[in-house]
């Protein structure tokens, strides 16, 4: 028997009447009629009694009417835990941020991960660049969104989308209208940022470098949100990844392209062999999605 048959044959055992299982399943009844009669001849044996237009399963059908009704269980069962599976019920997807991408990008693709999986748990770390190999290769998580590339026989990286190293100035400084600058006009300025020690900060110092120019920092500080908090309250300007500053809701900060173009690619990664979870690989998706739309604030200051 077809699960199709399984379905009609429950449905006029369930209703006593071909018109009924007809409305039950919303189809015509001659098709339900002629389907009981088809299953019937096909299988040898008799299903149902017919008396005054009732179907009642015959007494030897007994046996038959037992196994259809725990396979349409079954069936239920399998909907059932399919629809959880489309909702995300009591699965976790764990995956971890560089901090210069948690600020901005990832909560706009977390939100979106919610509206398809409403009931998903989530698990987001945040790591720097000397956690991320265990985390990856102990599987702690499924991926890492992270601002560099690095070598690692173990990993693999999916780009998810390339941006530029910016100034970020407070509103009102002498340069927060300049379409584009040179960060050779910011020697003499108070310089924030992440230390050359860091892999991260070693980025932001490519433009510099492709001036001819050291860059001399005023404050080092450990994070990109920390420079972004310190610029918004006017104690100096810094050079930054544009996907830290991708929130049109940053108060008090101007975003200045340089003229020294410096790309910044992002990339997902994990470890080499192992196969995403669904909800991984919509998550790198959305990712890049935003990564893609948070390129677009360049140049743009945030007032009231």
């Amino acid at each position: 028997m077809t699960l199709r048959q399984v379905e009609v044959i429950r449905a006029v055992m369930m209703t006593g009447t071909i018109s009924g299982a007809a409305d039950l399943l919303n189809v015509s009844a001659p098709g339900i009629s002629r389907l009981v009669k088809h299953t019937e001849e096909s299988l040898g044996v008799r299903l149902f009694e017919r008396k005054a237009g009732l179907f009642q399963p015959a007494p030897e059908a007994g046996p038959v009417f037992e196994q259809i009704h725990q396979i349409y269980e079954k069936m239920s069962g399998l909907s059932y835990a399919i629809t959880r599976l489309r909702a995300g019920t009591e699965l976790e997807l764990a995956f971890a941020s560089a901090p210069s991408i948690a600020n901005c990008v990832v909560p706009r693709a977390i939100a979106r991960i919610r509206r398809r999986y409403p009931e998903l748990h989530i698990n987001l770390d945040l790591l720097r660049f000397e956690e991320t190999v265990d985390y990856l290769l102990l599987e702690r998580g499924e991926f890492v969104a992270f601002s560099y590339l690095f070598e690692h026989p173990s990993l693999e990286f999916t780009p998810l989308g390339t941006g530029e190293v910016i100034a970020i100035l407070p509103e009102g400084h002498r340069l927060a209208t300049a379409e584009r600058i040179s960060v050779r006009e910011l020697a003499g300025e108070s310089l924030i940022g992440v230390g050359p020690s860091d892999p991260y900060g070693q980025l932001m110092e490519q433009p510099f470098r492709m001036a001819g120019m050291s860059r001399r920092l005023a404050i080092r500080v450990r994070f990109a949100q920390t420079t972004v908090g310190l610029v918004q309250r006017g104690i100096g300007i810094a050079t930054i990844d544009e996907f830290s500053v991708a929130s049109a809701d940053l108060r008090g900060i101007v975003r200045v392209p340089l003229v020294e173009r410096a790309p910044l690619t992002l990339y997902a990664i994990h470890k080499a062999g192992r196969t995403l979870s669904s909800f991984a690989e919509y998550a790198i998706a959305r990712l890049r999605d935003e990564v893609r739309a948070a390129t677009g604030l360049r140049g743009a200051s945030t007032r009231d």
